[in-house]
């Protein structure tokens, strides 16, 4: 059974026939996945769907790019929201600086917040990462966010900082990149880091696998991710679904 550990069937491009992507994904073989809110909207959402699914989990938090709009009230209610035993962790938060929207300084002091609010809460903390590798190391250093660790989502850096996050408690998460030909890191993060430090994931409805590269992704096609890190790392497809699915019920604290 596979684990879909970040998901956002909370978008908008669900909205048509989520019911036929939940039906395709079990017969795909995903016992579980996260759903992941990260502002306002996509929040409300996610937690619907964990109320609605049995085997559907939600991560909260709020997004870097939309840094500038969270408030005290906001950091509140994720505090609220995570004593619901469906919420399995803190995030996505980090930095993002490729978009503009929210000034690396606030990005930074939102981050703090959240990294301090998943020790409060005692959950795991869902780093996103664009261009901003450094920052996200120093801080999580500095924050002390080891205390909790977490997953180092949709992971695109190199082996070397991939065993850096490792040693400060994260596990690394690898998506549909890591099946993309010209996927130099991924393929090599897949190889060199040990099968107990690794997640597999979607982020659908984006970054969809080949051979949907370029279309909407969805749970179901985690099953591509974990084929191609088997072929990568010279296993079976089942040892890759048992061991990453093991993994991800142990930082998500779920039976």
């Amino acid at each position: 059974m596979l684990f879909d550990t970040h998901a956002h069937l909370n978008a908008e491009q669900f909205e048509e026939d989520l019911q036929q992507v939940i039906e395709r994904t079990k017969e795909a073989g995903v016992s579980r996945i996260v759903v992941v809110g990260f502002d306002e909207v996509t929040i409300h959402k996610a937690m619907e769907l964990v109320e609605r699914y049995d085997f559907i989990y939600a991560a909260v938090g709020w997004h870097p790019v939309d840094a500038i709009d969270m408030t005290d009230e906001h950091l509140q209610w994720l505090e609220e929201l995570a004593a619901h035993p469906k919420v399995v962790a803190i995030g996505e938060t980090g930095l993002d600086y490729y978009w503009d929207k929210s000034p690396k300084e606030v990005q930074q002091e939102v981050f703090k917040k959240q990294i301090r609010l998943a020790k409060k809460v005692g959950l795991p903390i869902v780093i996103h990462n664009r261009e901003a590798t450094q920052d996200i190391v120093d801080i999580l250093k500095s924050e002390g966010a080891s205390e909790v660790g977490g997953i180092m989502h949709c992971f695109s850096g190199s082996a070397e900082t991939a065993k850096r996050c490792i040693e400060m408690n994260f596990l690394i998460s690898l998506g549909g990149p890591v099946t993309f030909k010209n996927a130099k890191k991924p393929k090599e993060v897949a190889a060199q880091i040990p099968l107990e430090k690794l997640l597999i994931e979607t982020d659908c409805p984006y970054l969809a696998p080949h051979p949907h590269r370029g279309k909407r992704n969805e749970p179901a096609y985690v099953s591509l991710v974990a084929q191609e890190i088997a072929d990568i790392k010279g296993l079976s497809y089942e040892e890759v679904a048992r061991v990453t699915t093991e993994n991800a019920k142990r930082i998500f604290d779920i039976q």
